[in-house]
């Protein structure tokens, strides 16, 4: 008897549509006149927009958020970004058990090493794992954030307690929301809300299998998963690299980092340095910032941050396995290694296809905004980077795009959401064996 060919792909199917379910639902609230403040109105564009951008954890918005939105629409627009970084981080961490499951054995026991968990069943741990992750972080960051808004700005302590909530759950979900409409500026000389916010940030952006692997050798990184030792090495390489060419770059730019003292100019880059990871707020203008810091930024977004993580981009391992591939060509090696430890054809092709596949959609998303837009091709390459890697940075233009470019920028930053993840499932999952090969052949390269 013949049964039918599973339909591998259905797990991925199905993170895509919840998400949409959720967007959905979060438009249809943001559109109610109880989410708008008295006096302004909320199109269905711009309520999808503002939906799809908080639970994409994007943080690009087309209104002042405290301006435009009631305390209910801004409860609603937390809801919903709690909603997509944890279900990213859970869901991401469960498609890699799925796939360790459809692989064969020795795949399976790799792929299991690599998230620390028991096996394809642990669904359970895995969700119970992110919410204690989730939770301890944004509940210390929204205490910090709190008592500083307390004692250093005298805030009354609800107000001072909601702020600091939800600048903790923004910013560990690399949401990029705010509450004020300069974002962080005003905080760009404050150690106690940048510090805490930066930490946030990159502790959202390095996934929850990361966490699954300190939680049980920190103290033992030779034993660290190649993931997490990968993970941890080029976060901490993309970091501190990027903030100080921001430094470089901006040190005397009179709108920027100009006027602050050294001190805080080498806060005020690495604060900016850890929001490309895809952390979205700013603490200096980033419109005024010189052309060559945007394309910096552009790169930095482009890669994101660490996989099953809170943060977008085509992932840390993914720019770092291509590095890997680059070096052993370069080198004339027959296989690719990475920390005495082979990588397979097949996660080689992976990495190259979804990086190349990224990059289609930022060359389609631009030229198709440099149609509907009158700016420049410097902010739109950066606007289009910011939506499809769920930055949330902005030149100022977002605005100003109108509709279509909306909802062009909409797509962008659902792609760019969960585009990697689905589809690098989807490539794991989607392994096929051949009886026969082709006659081999080399075509000239280069």
């Amino acid at each position: 008897m013949r049964y039918p060919a599973p339909q591998i792909n259905t797990p991925s199917r199905v993170v895509v549509a919840a998400f949409l379910a959720v967007i959905a639902a979060g438009t249809a609230l943001l559109s109610l006149p109880v989410a708008v403040a008295e006096g302004r109105e909320a199109s269905w564009v711009s309520a999808l927009f503002t939906a799809t951008s908080a639970v994409c954890v994007t943080g690009l918005a087309v209104h002042d958020t405290a301006a435009h939105w009631t305390v209910f629409g801004e409860v609603v627009i937390l809801t919903l970004i709690q909603v997509g970084g944890f279900g990213i981080m859970s869901l991401a961490s469960i498609l890699a058990l799925i796939v360790s499951g459809k692989l064969g054995l020795r795949a399976r026991l790799n792929a299991q090493a690599e998230t620390k968990t028991l096996g394809p069943g642990d669904v359970r741990q895995v969700i119970a794992g992110v919410a204690k992750v989730t939770l301890t972080v944004e509940a210390v960051t929204a205490v910090v954030l709190t008592a500083r808004f307390v004692i250093g700005y005298g805030e009354p302590l609800g107000r001072a307690a909601y702020y600091g909530v939800f600048h903790a759950v923004s910013a560990f979900t690399n949401a990029g929301f705010a509450l004020w409409p300069d974002s962080m500026m005003r905080f760009v000389g404050d150690v106690w809300i940048c510090l805490p916010v930066v930490l946030a940030v990159v502790a959202g952006g390095l996934g929850f299998p990361v966490y699954a692997v300190l939680r049980k050798d920190w103290r033992r990184p030779s034993r660290w998963s190649l993931h997490a030792k990968m993970t941890l090495g080029m976060t901490a390489v993309l970091l501190f690299g990027g903030a100080l060419i921001i430094m470089i770059l901006e040190w005397n730019n009179p709108e920027t980092f100009g006027p602050l003292a050294p001190g805080l100019r080498i806060l005020a880059g690495f604060f900016h340095s850890a929001m490309t990871r895809s952390g979205g707020l700013n603490s200096v203008d980033t419109s005024q910032m010189h052309e060559n810091s945007w394309l910096v930024s552009d790169v930095l977004m482009f890669i994101g941050a660490g996989s099953a993580s809170t943060g977008g981009g085509i992932k840390v391992t993914t720019f770092a396995l291509l590095g890997y591939v680059i070096l052993a060509e370069l080198r004339g090696e027959p296989d690719v290694t990475a920390g005495r430890r082979r990588i397979s054809e097949q996660l080689q092709r992976q990495a190259l296809t979804i990086a190349l596949v990224s990059v289609a959609a930022v060359v389609v998303g631009t030229l198709v905004m440099m149609m509907l837009t009158p700016f420049a091709l410097d902010r739109v390459l950066f606007e289009v980077v910011s939506a499809f890697g769920t930055v949330g940075l902005s030149t100022g233009i977002t605005a100003d795009v109108g509709a279509a470019g909306h909802l062009v920028l909409t797509t962008l930053m659902f792609i760019g959401r969960l585009g990697p993840v689905t589809l690098g499932a989807a490539l794991a999952l989607h392994v096929q064996t051949r009886r026969f090969r082709y006659p081999e052949e080399r075509p000239l390269v280069g």
